[in-house]
């Protein structure tokens, strides 16, 4: 078995992400038990390759949501210096790096890539706002008023569910409603 801790900082998204996230991620790949890491097949299925810990297994570890986390390597989220004094225990990083890097002065830039998407999995999502987005609006507004779904207090899930003809890819977004207010 051979193991792969190699990022390619170089492409996208990670070409766009602070070095020190980048750093992250690297660190990320490197890390782990045999229990607690994930594993893929090389195309040629001929080796196993471990790709490091998982967001599932970081986000047990910080008490926080996988998709938290993974946001926050990302650089969309913000950890504050107990969760970067933690996630440097786990991953075995310098913690003063972590806290210069992304410590209470830095703050996160929202929004990575382009537009439209050019990745599948990102541009299927993009694809779904865009067909789906005007009915979901009204059906929004219809149940709640007028308002918006918050981004800012949501929780997001992704689950896998078995089904006969292929698993199926669950995405949930548990967002605050926000009336508009009238002054």
């Amino acid at each position: 078995m051979s193991q792969a801790a190699i990022i390619p900082t170089n492409s996208a998204p990670y070409a766009a992400l602070p070095e020190i996230n980048q750093k992250l991620f690297e660190a990320k790949s490197k890390k782990g038990t045999y229990d607690s890491l994930v594993f893929v097949f090389v195309a040629t299925h001929t080796k196993l390759v471990i790709i490091g810990l998982s967001f599932e297994v970081l986000a047990k570890e910080l008490g926080k949501d996988e998709v938290w986390v993974a946001s926050a390597f990302y650089g969309q989220a913000k950890f504050t210096n107990e969760e970067l004094q933690k996630l440097s225990q786990v991953l075995g990083f310098d913690e003063s790096s972590l806290v210069g890097g992304l410590g209470e002065h830095w703050w996160p830039y929202r929004g990575l890539g382009t537009t439209p998407p050019t990745d599948p999995v990102i541009y299927r999502l993009y694809e779904g706002v865009l067909v789906y987005g005007h009915p979901i609006k009204s059906i929004i507004h219809e149940k709640f008023g007028d308002g918006i779904m918050s981004m800012v207090d949501c929780k997001i899930n992704v689950d896998k569910k078995a089904d006969p003809k292929g698993d199926r890819v669950v995405l949930t977004f548990d967002g605050k409603f926000m009336p508009f207010r009238k002054w």
